[in-house]
């Protein structure tokens, strides 16, 4: 915390500004946004510098306007890293289905060289076949037109789509593609997956829709029920799934029995 009270102290030098100057910015911004809380008297900001106490996040957001820094870069300053939230969230399971309300932030290990002998038609151990990792910035997914697009996450207690779509998994929901298709496809894999929102929270699955009612389809191989909905007062489409990424092998918990 001092070293963080010591960087602030360094970018409002850097500006010339006394903390009677700080104080007054402050005050303004507080009158835009109509809440004192984003005020900073002479006394607390002498003790965020000095003594290391920890701003409040209204106070921090001030600062941040009147230095002209970068939120996130301050909040790491505190050891908060928001690039770590993707694998934080990951790593606590929650029962339920669920749409994740973050986009991946910060850098990403990727393979930046990979041996240009591979033959794609033959399955490849590829830890032997990548010549080289790297960090590269998430800002990089944006040429995959991630605007259109949400993540969800398969609750570990959701079995609904066994074994296509195993519970934990994280999805690709395409917000564009809504309209539910009663026909069309020759195989499960090529029957569209929908993700929906209802009244007790989320689910992903097969659907059809006979007039005002939907039926959501389960696998036959989960062993879980239809479920019937009014559509669209009870339930509402997201989107389809384009997209999957899940862990090979048994899941932690074994799927319901007949």
């Amino acid at each position: 915390m001092e070293g963080a009270g010591w960087k602030l102290k360094r970018a409002r030098e850097r500006l010339n500004l006394r903390y009677r100057d700080v104080e007054d910015a402050s005050l303004r911004i507080a009158g835009r946004h109509n809440n004192a809380q984003f005020a900073i008297a002479l006394s607390r900001l002498a003790d965020i510098e000095n003594k290391g106490i920890l701003p409040t996040i209204y106070r921090l957001y001030s600062l941040c306007a009147i230095y002209r820094l970068d939120l996130m870069e301050v909040l790491e300053w505190y050891g908060i890293d928001l690039s770590g939230l993707p694998s934080d969230a990951a790593s606590i399971e929650i029962e339920c289905s669920h749409v994740i309300r973050f986009a991946p932030r910060g850098e990403i290990r990727l393979p930046v060289a990979v041996d240009s002998g591979i033959d794609l038609r033959k399955s490849t151990f590829l830890s032997h076949t990548i010549r080289r990792w790297g960090k590269l910035p998430a800002s990089l997914l944006d040429s995959l037109d991630l605007k259109n697009h949400r993540y969800a996450f398969i609750g570990c207690e959701d079995w609904t789509m066994y074994p296509l779509i195993e519970p934990g998994s994280f999805v690709l929901i395409d917000e564009n593609r809504r309209k539910i298709a009663n026909s069309g496809w020759s195989s499960e894999f090529d029957r569209p997956i929908y993700f929906f929102e209802h009244r007790q929270g989320y689910a992903c699955g097969w659907c059809t829709l006979a007039g005002s009612q939907l039926v959501l389809q389960p696998h036959p191989a989960s062993h879980c029920l239809p479920q019937v909905f009014s559509y669209p007062a009870q339930i509402d489409v997201i989107g389809q799934v384009t997209g999957v990424a899940m862990r090979l092998g048994p899941g932690k918990r074994r799927r319901p029995r007949p």
